[in-house]
């Protein structure tokens, strides 16, 4: 990924534990290495096709002297978030705020923190085979094309699916969509059970039915297993209702434990169940 750097840029504002930081003032030192594709602005020589770096650097400033923050990791935080938020070709950013004032009462040049953040690729599958099937997916989709952090790619179609895992009960629709965000794996996954919530889902029975079924599949190439989440989802691989609709929007997606493209995946697992 190209960058584009900005280094020390000044800003006096009023960051800080203490009152007086607060009142009085301080000198911050701010530094960006913005994250893109310069290759088309390059061919170009079109500052359309990249990210006007004056604009960055008013915007850091604005923002910085518009909302005070007790720590400088606080500030960092809502600075980076912003930017992302504000400009589309910005992919990630490497963001360094630094303190040349510290109040600690010893001599150090400065104190800074730095920190990564950027869009990051997630696909999730979603289901429904309560009351208002489709009504249930449209309005769990529209929830996260309303959360900011989120940026909806593709959807696919919504397929009629037997249940899976030997409990009794009706046909679900299932599907796949493709979303970019500004969120960790974990904080994605707290969106996901919010968005169910709202459409009143319960988890009562193990497999059971659900108003509104959402999985987190992959999250980039993360592989990640803890008690509150496992990424990818376990099992993806032996599910044709979440492969079928998946190859739709992400053939050629490769599962980072298995090592296989969706469109594989999905071609054994019907030869599989051809044979069976």
């Amino acid at each position: 990924m190209d960058k584009i750097i900005i280094r020390n840029l000044e800003v006096f504002a009023n960051h800080g534990v203490f009152p007086e930081e607060n009142k009085l003032g301080q000198k911050f030192l701010v530094s960006a290495e913005l994250l893109c594709d310069t290759e088309k602005a390059g061919r170009t020589d079109e500052l359309a096709y990249s990210i006007h770096y004056g604009l960055v650097a008013e915007e850091i400033t604005s923002y910085m002297k518009a909302h005070t923050k007790k720590l400088i990791e606080a500030a960092a935080e809502e600075v980076a978030e912003h930017l992302l938020l504000m400009f589309p070709l910005m992919r990630g950013i490497i963001l360094e705020v630094q303190k040349p004032w510290a109040p600690v009462g010893l001599p150090l040049e400065t104190v800074s923190v730095k920190i990564e953040r950027g869009w990051h690729k997630a696909y999730v599958a979603f289901g429904s085979n309560m009351g208002d099937k489709k009504g249930h997916i449209e309005a769990g989709i529209q929830a996260l094309r309303e959360d900011r952090r989120i940026r909806m790619g593709k959807i696919s179609d919504m397929i009629v699916t037997k249940p899976y895992g030997g409990v009794e009960q009706d046909d679900f629709l299932n599907g796949c969509l493709e979303l970019d965000t500004l969120l960790s794996p974990y904080e994605l996954l707290e969106v996901l059970h919010r968005v169910e919530q709202q459409e009143k889902r319960e988890r009562l029975v193990h497999w059971g039915p659900r108003t509104l079924d959402l999985d987190l599949l992959f999250y980039e190439n993360e592989i990640l297993e803890s008690k509150e989440l496992a990424v990818p989802h376990p099992e993806l691989e032996k599910r044709l209702f979440v492969l079928e609709p998946l190859s739709q929007i992400a053939p050629y997606k490769v599962h980072p434990v298995v090592g296989k493209r969706v469109k594989t995946l999905l071609e054994e697992l019907l030869e599989k169940t051809t044979e069976d």
